[in-house]
């Protein structure tokens, strides 16, 4: 099982059984008793009482048992470095299972910077001690060396197998890795060993293990179990190394594929978070958005992809990229996850992910919201009320052959809508109904801070929610989606129909000048008549149904021209002997910004211009 012990007739230099560089032993379960703790079993020698019940290895004349101690040992110190996921994690197991079972201090050096898979090292070879056992013992001389190529230390660790401190090769190469002063705190003889660290592909690192003089030397057997925690310590960090680079790869995916800022909406105001999972937890696939639709509505949307890997992670960036697309053509929010459910299955088999998709409409101050298999969203009433949503939770994206439906809500004013994903209020120590009650207490708490007149600030607010999160709570990422319903009030919209004939530009200025003079924004009219009678000559020209016209008044003017007609309109530079084609081109000149969008019954072009401040403070006054 790795190697041969001698038994009671053997002589002392009987041949052991060699392990191949890097190879792995696997010692079966039925080998070992059932105390499998790293210091069980093995005993300790002093020249002068012999055996006892420490911390060295039994003497060669207990053959029979030294070889079941060496391998209890090796079997649970091999368990306990492999099972960890994190590079500090494999140092601590290496030096906690080594002292002071096997050696009284260890120094573990490795590679700085450690390469990644294949990636081949450039620059020299440096070493750096990154941990000893006992942590209190003072560092042997320099804590970072230079490996000399063609050097002693080279040699050593080209040779891949442990050595004893004592050799020639050893002599050699210790002052090159403590440095000179460091030498002199090795041990005389065999009390030291030198192991080098190999991973998969190229030497990361070197041990050392040290004996007290107080304690019988090290045995050539020992160097078999030296052999053996080096290549599963170095296995390990090859391990953790590949699982951190592609958790930041993953992470970085995701974080580049969320939205940089919210945009700025009339009548609704957005703030969001998203926190990765605790480092024990792999990255998930959880996102969210917010997309502005004609008609100054917006698509508020959150869902979570399944499992966490830099696999769902990319399947997250696709779905968004899907949902923003489909959000463009204006469909209902079950149309949506319709179509993001077929889209999910041509990617292919396995592709789930749960969607929360939600349109509100300021001016009718309604919310229509469509769910597949996502937690349901929380509604925070003006007067503290926190109240959970009834919307048909519906089957998960990538399920196939399954409707959707849509549910559509009342969303009154200085209301605020919390969207979230599962790693918010499930968690292994609570489901996830218990935490969504959980949720929506902490909603209601808050709101009672600020009084029933004033809404908590959303800010604020996405704080207070992510404090509910305990130690045990980080499971999955989180994100979280919060909107403050403002609405338009009816008084600052102005709507009509327009017939598709030459007298509508005309009646269009009429029609702006009157509101503009109802409103009191008479230093407008030159420019929004100007304006709204460039795009609703080009909407008439086309249209063969009616054409809308709509000004909404709030922190802007915006005008919005619909027709059935789905072509976009594009700015081009009319030549001079042209006497159309100017249209789009004023409208760019002149505007705030302008803007169009495809609908499923034409488009809408819309542009917006700057009201004075004084107009404004003059509307909230009269209000």
């Amino acid at each position: 099982m790795g190697y041969r012990t001698p038994s009671a007739s053997a002589s002392d230099d009987a041949p052991a059984t060699k392990i191949l560089p890097g190879q792995v032993q696997r010692v079966p379960e039925s080998q070992f008793p059932r105390a499998t703790e790293a210091t069980s079993g093995l005993s300790r020698t002093t020249p002068d009482n012999g055996p006892t019940s420490s911390t060295g290895l039994s003497p060669v004349t207990e053959a029979p048992r030294l070889s079941a101690d060496r391998l209890r040992y090796l079997g649970a110190a091999t368990r306990r470095i492999a099972r960890s996921m994190d590079l500090d994690e494999v140092m601590l197991g290496l030096c906690r299972t080594t002292v002071p079972t096997f050696a009284d201090t260890v120094l573990v050096y490795l590679r700085d910077p450690l390469p990644v898979g294949d990636e081949r090292p450039t620059g020299p070879l440096v070493l750096r001690l990154r941990r000893t056992e006992p942590a209190e013992k003072p560092v042997f001389a320099e804590a970072v060396c230079e490996v000399r190529p063609g050097g002693a230390l080279a040699e050593v660790l080209r040779g891949v197998r442990p050595v004893f401190a004592d050799t020639p090769a050893a002599q050699a190469a210790l002052p090159e890795l403590l440095g000179g002063s460091g030498v002199s705190c090795v041990p005389d003889g065999q009390r030291g060993i030198l192991a080098p660290l190999r991973g998969q592909r190229r030497v990361i690192g070197a041990a050392l293990f040290l004996r007290l003089p107080d304690r019988m030397a090290f045995e050539p057997d020992d160097l078999l179990v030296a052999a053996q925690l080096a290549t599963h310590s170095a296995l390990g960090v090859d391990r953790t190394v590949l699982y951190g680079r592609e958790a930041y790869i993953a992470d970085e995916l995701q974080r580049t594929m969320l939205p940089e800022t919210l945009p700025r909406l009339t009548g609704v105001r957005l703030a969001s978070r998203y926190l990765p999972a605790a480092e024990t937890a792999r990255v998930g696939g959880d996102w969210y958005d917010a997309i502005p639709l004609p008609g100054s509505r917006v698509a508020l949307v959150v869902g979570d992809v399944m499992g966490h890997s830099m696999t769902s992670a990319a399947l997250m960036g696709q779905l968004r990229t899907t949902m923003q697309t489909l959000a463009g053509l204006d469909m209902p929010p079950q149309e949506v996850l319709h179509h993001l459910d077929e889209q999910a299955q041509r990617l292919g088999t396995d592709r789930m992910a749960t969607c929360q998709y939600a349109v509100y409409d300021p001016v009718s101050h309604r919310i229509t919201i469509a769910n597949a298999g996502h937690p349901p969203p929380v509604l925070l009433h003006l007067g503290g009320r926190a109240e959970v949503l009834r919307v048909q939770p519906g089957a998960p994206i990538g399920v196939g052959g399954v409707d959707f439906e849509a549910v559509e809500l009342d969303a009154p004013a200085g209301a605020t809508l919390l969207l979230y994903t599962d790693g918010l209020v499930e968690s292994r120590l609570r489901d996830v109904w218990t935490g969504i009650e959980q949720l929506r207490k902490k909603l209601a708490a808050t709101a009672q801070l600020t009084g029933p007149d004033h809404p908590p600030p959303l800010e604020a607010l996405c704080d207070e929610v992510l404090d509910m999160l305990g130690p045990g709570d980080r499971d999955d990422d989180i994100a979280l989606l919060a909107a403050r319903f403002d609405g338009i009030a009816p008084s600052d919209v102005a709507y009509w129909l327009l017939e598709p004939e030459d007298a509508a530009p005309g009646r269009a200025r009429r029609l702006v000048r009157r509101a503009l003079e109802r409103w009191g924004l008479e230093e407008l009219s030159d420019s929004v008549e100007l304006l709204v009678s460039e795009v609703v000559t080009n909407a008439v020209r086309y249209a063969a149904r009616p054409v809308t016209l709509r000004l909404l008044r709030t922190e802007v003017l915006r005008c919005e021209v619909g027709d059935d007609v789905p072509q976009l309109p594009r700015v081009r530079q009319a030549r001079p002997i042209e006497e159309a084609g100017r249209g789009l081109y004023v409208v760019n000149q002149l505007s705030r910004r302008w803007g169009a969008t495809r609908l499923s019954t034409g488009k809408v072009v819309w542009f917006e211009l700057n009201i004075n401040p004084s107009s404004t403070l003059n509307r909230s006054v009269a209000r």
